[in-house]
């Protein structure tokens, strides 16, 4: 792509990295650091929120580089909270145990440093070199291969200029948490009474009895990917399990399915001998098709070579009547379904844009699911970014639409009961039938179980005061009546809780993400998007413009020209002076291959789909901004 004249300027202009402030820190044994005491080293901040899907991802993509650069770069991970459950200190260093971060986390509820940086999306990615200048600037996840080259340049320029110190960085590891389960995720009752646990901190499953004894446990324990028995086996963060009918499953072999989610996999257990195998997925991330960056749809049957078939961080798993397995795939925003007699992987519903939005299976928006629920042939979701119940209505197998319960988009939450239309959730992870047909929903940042009743179309409380409860499942008590099961999270325990007669009625009101609103002017306004692939690399134009812009607003009357879907990374915007503000939904996308500028792309060359979602407060002002510059990959 050709830079504007104003994108030439200030990727040429060396900027001063800002200082680091925030709360306070951790992973550093108690110290408080600066950039001065990390000077010498290359520095990589990773601004991230834990809620988000594409924040883990970079953490993991992360973790190799952290590995092969111990000497020289230091990661240091800036927590900018979209939801007010995040900005909980408790919570934060929760999440950082959870998903073990071995570098130093600034903990920023302001988004002071979250500011400074100019960042405007989670995950974004700023690296300084070993002079504190700020030499490159990305968002979203994919970026590791460039990273790795531009770290080598960097080190290379350092070196010779005797301007780069290597050593021992400023990590310091926290003790180590004991117990029978660590962090677990979701749950589900056996046949035989017993309890079988997504053990997620441990890596492992924990079958548990009506007491919640251990009974055993399958899976090693260490963090990795491995079929075989029960003590031999490995997962990674593995989150939702689906138990399959006895016929079923004496036809396929597996009692089990298990959502590996680090591992991008779908596992099967076979109850009877512990052992452990594969059943789809290749292992790596699933991304949209790089060919087809610029289409809206991607294809839905995915074939019956299911182990060839990249997945990306499948959350939670249910077994639906028709035969299927379905799958909230969480990664890329998408229902998938998974045959265990064919072995055939298909998108059920969803484009992979992230979002809110109704309609048909081929046009809804979904936002990182990671709940399932079934009743009839209908499922339930809970969409976690969006803080919303939503449904599918399946007729014979097959979706037929999506819709909403309760949720409005993005960047809207709360805790407020009441009318489904103006009720609230935050960041829901879980969800359950009730015997009356209503919904429990494990309202996980809220620290409650929550209730939306379908006839009249109102939501409750049923319990609150939890710590993130991930998972809710109907139990029984002692005396035979229904009661909850919750998996909560943060206390690292199965909790009964007994159904009450009358719900609570809460309103704390509704909330929104507050981040910066920009200050635009009406009429024109230019989106400039920055992309530059990393060294070795080059944009792939066999079929035509790689890369392409899809923009939209909250409200729609925002944009009265320049919306939608095209190609390029630049456009022109107006914008409505009728409106005095709301929010820039912008998805860019930039496919490029393994190759040298220049030259031809080699066959069978690796290719990779770099893309962000950002959501842009705006407020009108007559002295504002008539431009706004964003990086997908910018290098300075």
């Amino acid at each position: 792509m050709t830079m504007s004249a104003t994108e030439s300027v200030r990727a040429n202009y060396k900027v001063r990295a800002s200082e680091l402030l925030g709360r306070n820190w951790l992973n550093t044994g108690g110290k408080q650091l600066d950039l001065e005491a990390l000077r010498g080293k290359i520095v990589l901040l990773d601004f991230w929120t834990f809620c988000c899907i594409n924040c883990l991802h970079v953490l993991d993509e992360l973790r190799p580089l952290e590995e092969q650069y111990s000497d020289v770069l230091v990661t240091v991970g800036v927590h900018s909270p979209k939801f007010e459950h995040e900005a909980d200190p408790d919570a934060l260093a929760a999440a950082v145990e959870r998903y073990e971060i071995h570098h130093p986390v600034l903990d920023d509820p302001e988004l002071v440093t979250w500011q400074a940086y100019g960042a405007r999306a989670w995950p974004t990615l700023v690296v300084l070199d070993p002079e504190g200048y700020i030499v490159a600037h990305l968002s979203g996840e994919g970026h590791a291969q460039g990273l790795g080259s531009l770290v080598d340049e960097l080190i290379a320029e350092h070196e010779a200029k005797g301007t780069l110190h290597r050593g021992n960085g400023p990590y310091v590891a926290p003790e180590a948490r004991e117990g029978d389960l660590r962090f677990p995720g979701k749950a589900i009752a056996l046949d035989n009474g017993n309890f079988l646990v997504g053990d997620s901190g441990h890596h492992r499953l924990v079958e548990l009895d009506a007491d919640f004894s251990v009974v055993r446990t399958i899976g090693s324990g260490a963090k990795g990917y491995a079929d075989g028995d029960a003590g031999t086996a490995q997962f990674n963060e593995l989150q939702g399990l689906a138990a399959l009918p006895a016929e079923l499953a004496a036809e396929v072999g597996y009692d089990v399915i298990v959502a590996d989610t680090v591992n991008h996999r779908l596992r099967s257990v076979n109850l009877a001998t512990g052992q452990v195998g594969t059943v789809a997925g290749n292992g790596v991330q699933r991304l949209l098709d790089s060919d087809n960056a610029r289409q809206e749809t991607q294809p839905t049957d995915l074939g019956t070579d299911a182990l060839n078939i990249s997945l990306s961080s499948p959350w939670d798993v249910l077994y639906h009547p028709s035969g299927q397995v379905i799958i909230a795939m969480a990664g890329t925003h998408q229902i998938f379904a998974f045959d265990p007699r064919t072995t055939a992987v298909s998108v059920f519903a969803g484009t992979g844009l992230e979002g809110l939005n109704d309609g048909t299976p081929d046009e809804a928006w979904f936002a990182q699911s990671s709940g399932l629920a079934l009743s009839g042939e209908n499922v339930w979701i809970a969409d976690s970014e969006t803080s919303a119940l939503r449904w599918i209505e399946v007729q014979d197998g097959e979706a037929k639409s999506v819709n909403t319960a309760i949720g409005t988009g993005l960047f809207d939450f709360g805790f407020r009961d009441g009318a489904a239309e103006q009720a609230r959730l935050q960041h829901p992870l879980g969800v359950a039938v009730l015997p009356d047909g209503s919904i429990a929903i494990a309202d996980s940042y809220n620290g409650a179980v929550r209730r939306f009743d379908p006839a009249t179309k109102t939501v409750s409380t049923l319990a609150k005061g939890l710590k993130e409860p991930a998972d809710v499942l109907v139990d029984t008590s002692v005396d035979g009546d229904p009661v909850l099961l919750v998996v909560e999270t943060n206390t690292h325990q199965l909790v009964r809780i007994p159904i009450p007669a009358e719900a609570l009625v809460v309103d704390e009101g509704a909330s929104q993400t507050q981040r910066p609103k920009t200050r635009v002017q009406s009429g024109n306004h230019e989106i400039l998007v920055r992309f530059a692939a990393p060294k070795g690399q080059k944009l792939d134009d066999r079929w035509g413009d790689p890369t392409q812009l899809k923009i939209s607003a909250s409200p729609e009357e925002l944009i009265l020209e320049g919306g939608g879907t095209s190609v390029g990374l630049t456009r022109t915007l107006v914008l409505n002076p009728e409106v005095s503000e709301g929010v820039l939904h912008i998805t860019a996308r930039a496919a490029a291959c393994d190759g040298e500028p220049g030259g031809e792309i080699p066959d069978h060359a690796a290719c990779h789909l770099y893309q962000q979602d950002w959501g842009i407060p705006v407020l009108l002002d007559a002295q504002g901004e008539n431009e706004l510059l964003l990086d997908l990959r910018g290098v300075n």
